[in-house]
């Protein structure tokens, strides 16, 4: 078989030569398209499952949301293992599936198992899915450096302009905001004045969750006009939550003032960002998805950035803490380096062995051929250049250039063979 193919080759020189050009123009186009990271991707093949049940204890948790999600969620198809963590106010559950599963094949699937395993929760209580991100998809962090704005300002400014923002750059699946406060207005409630009025808690949760509502009518005609009647009652300052009324005493509204005060307030927080020991900060953490670009998706966020930056409030800029692609050059050019050395040192060992250069070319034509052929391979089974698979193909280099050693050597023994034997010929 070998014997045919090196015959067909020999005869056959310019199909040889256009298919070797095909795969090094093929393999370019590759190293184009390939996935540019430091750090190679190790994580599992993996879909989270968040619920949210806030004010309930772990036990609690364990045993109306995260147990029977698990239970429930156990049928997934190519479901490899499944975890389930509880905590005060949440549920996490991990679903693993096999490292052959598309990722988001995987989460519709999830998807419709929870539409049943939603019946089985507590009422109100909706499961979400988590990012569609790898466990090394955090490529970016930044905060905000907003002098003479309070946390509750900056988070407000960073959860309603910003993170919407730099979601829709390309690659991006999630902007997670943290520190500062998330503003809510805040009813703080007597319960000597409730027992006085005869008044409950949840007389005053049904009235304010009755008077934050908009509510439609119906559509009439008057002199050949149509008119759409419609309620508007979303709350929009505290005063308007101080004037609703809970009930009445003497024909006299008791109001929600009546029986306690309402401020503004930021949510109840577990922990806060601090910048390098100078103060509380609010930023927010770029998360990558599946199978994207780093390199690409980083330098389109800070494109993004200096967009979104012409709409900020004066004295509000951008601080980058965390920047992967810092990492990701120096990496790649390091390793761009070790395959140049590599190249060169290798044209003079075999420039000085052989001491032919017409040899040397061939054993050097291989190279660029190879590594470009290795691309083809990186992008068919879904590999990112990083650190481990570009040092792989430089360690590659010398096993080519061993490969085109020996058979240059063997074709020269064989020629110098054929050589000798019809010098012999000629002589007798």
């Amino acid at each position: 078989m070998v014997e045919k193919l090196i015959s067909f080759s020999l005869r056959n020189r310019l199909i040889v030569l256009l298919v070797a050009a095909g795969m090094l123009g093929w393999g370019i186009y590759e190293v184009k398209n390939n996935p540019v990271d430091a750090i190679p991707d190790l994580s599992e093949n993996q879909v989270i499952v968040f619920t949210e049940w806030m004010g309930r204890s772990p036990q609690v948790i364990e045993d109306q949301i995260t147990y029977p999600l698990v239970s429930n969620l156990q049928g997934v198809p190519k479901l490899k293992n499944i975890r389930g963590a509880s905590m005060f106010g949440m549920s996490f559950v991990y679903l693993v599936f096999e490292d052959d599963v598309d990722i988001y094949w995987a989460r519709t699937r999830v998807s419709e198992r929870l539409n049943f395993a939603q019946k089985l929760l507590p009422e109100g209580i909706s499961p979400t899915l988590g990012p569609d991100g790898t466990g090394v998809g955090h490529i970016f962090w930044y905060s905000l450096d907003a002098k003479g704005y309070d946390l509750g300002e900056q988070r407000a400014l960073q959860d309603w302009y910003i993170k919407f923002a730099l979601q829709t750059v390309p690659g991006v699946s999630e902007v997670a905001s943290f520190g500062g406060f998330q503003k809510q207005y805040q009813a703080i409630i007597d319960p000597v004045k409730l027992n006085y009025y005869n008044l409950s808690m949840m007389d005053v949760l049904k009235a304010v969750r009755a008077n934050n509502n908009d509510v439609g009518g119906r559509k009439f005609e008057m002199s050949d006009k149509s008119y759409i009647v419609r309620g508007l009652g979303y709350i929009k300052s505290m005063s308007e939550i101080e004037n609703i009324a809970l009930s009445t005493s003497n024909n006299v509204p008791i109001r929600i003032k009546d029986v306690g005060s309402v401020q503004m307030g930021g949510d109840i927080r577990y922990g806060i960002f601090d910048g390098n020991g100078e103060g509380e900060k609010v930023g927010g953490i770029v998360v990558m998805r599946y199978g994207e670009n780093a390199d690409a998706a980083i330098k389109n966020v800070k494109l993004k950035m200096e967009e979104v930056q012409k709409g900020l409030p004066e004295g509000v800029k951008f601080k980058i803490d965390y920047d992967r692609s810092g990492l990701i050059e120096e990496a790649i050019h390091s390793v761009k380096g070790t395959l140049l050395e590599v190249f060169i040192s290798v044209t003079l060992v075999i420039l000085i062995f052989l001491f032919h250069w017409r040899s040397a070319l061939i054993i050097l034509i291989q190279i660029p051929i190879a590594v470009a052929s290795a691309f083809i391979l990186l992008n068919a089974f879904g590999f990112s250049s990083n650190i481990m698979s570009l040092t792989g193909i430089a360690l590659a280099i010398g096993v080519i250039v061993d490969d085109g050693i020996v058979m240059v050597e063997n074709s020269y023994r064989h020629l110098s063979e054929v050589q000798f034997n019809k010098s012999n010929v000629t002589e007798k």
